[in-house]
């Protein structure tokens, strides 16, 4: 049986992460290819042979997700595990923070087929930002003073902070348009490239399979290339079969 590509990937990164450079597509197991840290947040639950794997299961993984992400610390982390892994509160944060993303999720695809952010995504991201805020501190970077945003990790629920804000900050300031799911699987991504028609997820992903795919329809002639288009548009509308989200979730 044909694993899912993302999985295997995964699995191929962990693997050599200690003996080959990182690749700019992962990190410490994670997939970061949405170019937005709110995407990369609902690329943590993938999809193998229409099998849901759940990469935030529990209270270290969530706190290396976010060491990864760049918005802990690696003392933070460490203290956050050694004090609150295993118990029930931890439990409740990490479940209430995949709540989060499945029901961000759904906002999210709303969004990108009509342009509208729900009143009620709206007001459940303000209650969370009101309930866990981001500080601001200034900061210098050479000539030039700078406010950037921080928080602090004493708690569980604290990790839900960077979490509601970089959601409110995405759909505050990312272009619509450039918002999408890759044509051969269903993992979202921030489309940053300089002609903005970039239309698969990763170049060692899904990019190098479409252009083999192009390729070897283009030696075969244009009646096959035209047949071979169909099989791919059948085949991006099963998303199942590839990697990404199960979209009954």
């Amino acid at each position: 049986m044909i694993r899912n590509r993302c999985v295997i990937f995964l699995q191929s990164e962990n693997m050599k992460k200690r003996k080959t450079k990182q690749s700019r597509d992962s990190k410490d197991g994670f997939l970061f290819l949405g170019n937005d840290v709110a995407l990369d947040f609902l690329n943590t639950h993938p999809v193998t042979d229409a099998e849901a794997i759940e990469l935030l299961a529990d209270l270290k993984a969530l706190v290396q997700w976010l060491r990864a992400a760049g918005l802990i610390s690696s003392r933070e982390a460490a203290n956050l595990e050694r004090r609150w892994a295993g118990s029930r509160r931890a439990q409740r944060t990490v479940q209430a923070i995949r709540e989060l993303r499945e029901e961000m999720r759904k906002a999210v695809l709303a969004w990108e087929r009509c342009g509208i952010v729900q009143r009620s995504t709206i007001d459940d991201l303000n209650r969370l930002m009101a309930d866990h805020p981001m500080r601001t501190r200034l900061q210098a970077d050479g000539k030039e003073l700078l406010t950037q945003p921080y928080f602090v990790a004493q708690q569980p629920e604290d990790l839900i902070a960077p979490l509601a804000y970089g959601l409110a900050q995405f759909f505050s300031k990312v272009d619509r348009t450039r918002v999408r799911k890759c044509d051969h699987c269903v993992l979202h991504f921030h489309d940053t490239s300089k002609k903005g028609t970039r239309r698969w997820c990763s170049m060692r992903l899904c990019g190098n399979r479409l252009k083999v795919a192009a390729y070897a329809a283009r030696k075969r002639g244009p009646a096959t290339a035209k047949q071979l288009g169909h099989k791919d548009s059948s085949t991006s509308r099963a998303p199942q079969r590839h990697l990404g989200f199960d979209r009954n979730q």
